[in-house]
């Protein structure tokens, strides 16, 4: 079929994004980085408790927002509600970027800031982790300064690598990026303990924060970016009126409702974590510290192997060899404690002849 009108020149050169397949029910998912036990209990009721008339009504997020406002500690204006982090990104790029506006990134990380970036025909600057995970601090800093590209992307912790930059190290970026507006995307800060949330006020700093993470809100689709008032007051500009559901904004707050069980369910998070990290230790796999939902694991040659042989028994986890331009790092979630139980007592079997 041939295109009756032309579409953008940017598309030729985008390659589509690709999640993995769909038909992951029924598995045990440590591919995706969800939180696998689920959201909590009370958010659970809240949803069993929302009457006709919020799912008839077109959604309203003026109070929600002025409430989420409180809970993460900034000022009312400073928050605005997104369908996810992903949706805060798409956002960025149509407020602040246009065919040749630079954007820099450090890679590997996760693939929509290139994405986004691509598709509004941004030039992108990528450099890269060393060979132990390093981040390029001092590069990235001179890149700032020097070349000041209009926006910087960066996970804090990194999907997918685990790592986490210090706050003083994210503090000396920021001071760096006067003429850069820094995105930092704190999807996984709930495991790690570090923001810089308390920076916003900064007019060169946005920071994204998700509920699909720690909450385990993934299929409602909700997050919020939080930044400078102005602009923020700026994003609503390119914000569609109603692009958050009611539902998602009702378990949002409901999520954020008691911290105590928030706490208490990434504490088990992190106990998961560090059970996988001393089971792959103990198979003589070798693993990065993760400050995240997840562990990047090394198979080696044989990664695509152990890939296939988990899935046959039913565990899907994330080949990211491509990423690190070798086979062999592969990203596994930390589920739940049975799912853990269940992962490490079959990897021996998938291992085979490394």
């Amino acid at each position: 079929m041939t295109l009756v009108v032309p579409f953008r020149r940017e598309l030729n050169a985008l390659p589509p994004y690709r999640a993995p397949r769909e038909g992951r029910r029924g598995r045990v998912r440590l591919d995706m980085n969800e939180n696998t036990a689920g959201p909590a209990a009370r958010v659970l009721e809240r949803l069993r408790r929302l009457d006709p008339a919020c799912i008839a009504s077109y959604p309203e997020y003026a109070e929600a927002e002025r409430e989420l406002a409180r809970r993460f500690g900034v000022r009312p204006g400073e928050l605005l509600l997104t369908a996810g982090a992903d949706d805060a990104l798409r956002l960025l790029a149509d407020a602040f970027l246009e065919r040749g506006a630079r954007v820099l990134i450090v890679e590997p990380t996760f693939a929509l800031y290139r994405w986004y970036s691509q598709r509004a025909g941004a030039r992108v600057a990528a450099l890269r982790y060393g060979p132990r995970l390093d981040f390029p601090l001092e590069r990235v800093c001179h890149v700032l300064e020097r070349q000041r590209p209009r926006l910087f992307f960066l996970a804090n912790p990194n999907n997918p690598t685990g790592t986490l930059l210090p706050r003083s190290a994210l503090l000396r970026i920021l001071q760096a990026a006067r003429s850069t507006l820094m995105v930092v995307d704190e999807a996984y800060a709930d495991f790690a303990g570090v923001s810089v949330v308390d920076q916003v006020g900064r007019p060169n700093l946005v920071v994204l924060r998700t509920f699909s993470k720690a909450a385990g809100l993934a299929g409602l689709r909700v997050g919020c970016l939080i930044a400078h008032r102005e602009v923020a007051e700026l994003l609503r500009r390119v914000r569609p009126p109603y692009g958050v559901s009611a539902i998602a904004v009702a378990a949002a707050l409901a999520a954020t409702s008691d911290q105590r069980e928030q706490q208490r369910r990434v504490r088990a998070v992190i106990r998961q974590r560090q059970r996988l990290l001393a089971g792959l230790k103990r198979f003589g796999v070798p693993a990065w510290p993760s400050a995240a939902n997840f562990v990047l694991a090394d198979f080696g040659p044989a990664a695509p192997a152990v890939v296939a042989r988990l899935e046959r028994h039913g565990i899907l986890v994330r080949d990211r060899s491509e990423d690190f331009g070798r086979v062999g790092p592969v990203r596994i979630t930390v589920g739940t404690p049975a799912e853990m139980k269940t992962l490490l007592e079959v990897l021996p079997q998938c291992l085979g002849a490394r």
